[in-house]
């Protein structure tokens, strides 16, 4: 993984540098123009919204499509001679 990006942060008053991926340094980027904030603040949001569970986006939805003649399932013997024939009955 190539990285472009080595950053310092303070651990329990301990200045440490550390490497982020390009994936998530343009993220990083991204969301400081986006809000117009330092870097310590897009990488803290980050790391806060990756911990609490946030997602960003849309939710997914599944996509269905018409399959052509429905299947009544209210009356399961129906169903079952509907899918595999009169014999399984």
């Amino acid at each position: 993984m190539h990285c472009i990006e080595h950053l310092d942060a303070t651990l329990d008053q301990v200045r440490t540098t550390i490497t982020l991926a390009d994936d998530v340094a343009a993220a990083v980027e991204r969301l400081r123009r986006e809000r117009s904030i330092g870097l310590s603040e897009a990488v803290n949001d980050l790391v806060r919204a990756g911990l609490t569970g946030q997602r960003r986006g849309t939710p997914f939805r599944q996509k269905a499509h018409d399959l052509g003649r429905g299947i009544d399932f209210s009356n399961v013997a129906d169903a079952i001679e509907t899918l595999d024939g009169p014999a399984a009955r």
